[in-house]
């Protein structure tokens, strides 16, 4: 029988791919091009969002921690776990702050040149996917 921990994390860490993949690479790149949203009003929106969607993520890591950490998982499973986690913290603490200060600069009014700190978003969220696509794969075997 599959462990109730690991049907727990299992259904928890396909809710939260299909989050991020949903948000960050469908809606948030999709809303700049449509018809009259400017870069400020796609930024409000955006901070929106994302604070929303990374305020749920924080909520489904604790989760599958837990989940995880009262059952039986095979080491697989505990490495993207860690992974999943420290990136949705880096994202948390180190970039979106960085993000937050420039956007707020933008919305005042000032002409900035684009900024790298987007691309380091991005590529924590691609790697915080492929961590929680192996997480997925690990506990679907796990059980």
């Amino acid at each position: 029988m599959y462990p109730t921990w690991a049907a727990v994390a299992v259904a928890v860490t396909f809710v939260w791919l299909g989050m991020v993949l949903a948000i960050s690479f469908l809606e948030a790149p999709l809303k700049f091009r449509a018809p009259g949203v400017t870069i400020p009003i796609g930024l409000g929106i955006g901070r929106l969002v994302f604070r929303a969607l990374n305020l749920v993520e924080a909520a489904l890591a604790v989760v599958i921690v837990a989940a995880v950490a009262v059952g039986e998982p095979p080491g697989r499973v505990v490495g993207p776990v860690a992974a999943a986690a420290v990136l949705l913290l880096a994202q948390l603490l180190v970039v979106r702050p960085r993000l937050n200060r420039r956007s707020d600069r933008v919305l005042s009014g000032e002409d900035l040149p684009r900024s790298r700190d987007h691309l380091y978003y991005v590529a924590l969220e691609g790697a915080k996917v492929a961590a929680l696509i192996a997480l997925g794969i690990g506990l679907l075997t796990a059980g």
